[in-house]
């Protein structure tokens, strides 16, 4: 192929390659050919979220004693016999009045605001590695178990959709509105974009005069 002849196929191809570029942003946007629209039934699977009120609570009921045995059977090995945690799985019961101290305990009956977090995240994400296993009924005797562990409800109590509303936390009125952008404005400034620094910036410490920068005897071994 001479060489004229392969210039010309090279300026028709990046003439096409521009036209095609030019048609495409001048067609209307369209969804990519991918999946599906979601089915009525599909989308009401995934909305199983309950609020504070109790709103979405499925029918059901469950008693402390039977969240006992339950309990036992699908949490404890993660949370403890009693709710204490084992190894790095969460607390769930005590560290009442630790929130403001050194070391608090976030656990059900210290730290969440309503039973609505217990119920919705252990029916939508527990039993560990088994998720969206436990039936209503099941769900609400282990929140009902949990509750009377952090001291919230007796030994005789039956959590249902009915007497939900009954149960209020210790906790409920620590979670507010972000209100920084009033309360903290005074403290806000513009940033400087120019000229900012007063000075030359100094080298004040070496991180191998810190002692934080291993030698080449001592460091790890870098493949």
């Amino acid at each position: 192929m001479s060489k004229f002849r392969k210039l010309a196929l090279g300026g028709a191809l990046l003439a096409f390659a521009a036209g095609a570029a030019l048609a495409q942003q001048a067609a209307p946007a369209r969804p990519a050919p991918l999946g599906r629209v979601a089915l009525p039934e599909e989308i009401a699977a995934w909305d199983i979220a309950i609020r504070p009120d109790g709103k979405n609570l499925p029918p059901g009921k469950g008693s402390v004693k039977q969240g006992e045995k339950l309990y036992g059977e699908q949490c404890a090995i993660c949370h403890g016999e009693f709710g204490e945690g084992a190894g790095n799985f969460p607390v769930l019961v005590g560290g009442e009045g630790s929130l403001t101290g050194p070391a608090p305990t976030k656990s059900i009956g210290s730290y969440w605001p309503y039973a609505s977090t217990s119920f919705d995240y252990i029916r939508r994400a527990m039993p560990f590695g088994n998720a969206q296993s436990l039936t209503p009924d099941e769900t609400y005797a282990i929140v009902a178990f949990l509750l009377n562990q952090n001291n919230l409800v007796g030994d005789d109590f039956v959590l249902s959709k009915e007497s939900f509303a009954s149960v209020q936390l210790p906790n409920r009125d620590g979670f507010y509105e972000d209100d920084r952008e009033t309360a903290e404005k005074h403290f806000w400034r513009e940033p400087c974009m120019k000229d900012c620094a007063k000075e030359p910036a100094k080298v004040t410490s070496r991180a191998r005069s810190l002692d934080v920068t291993p030698d080449s005897k001592d460091g790890p071994k870098v493949e």
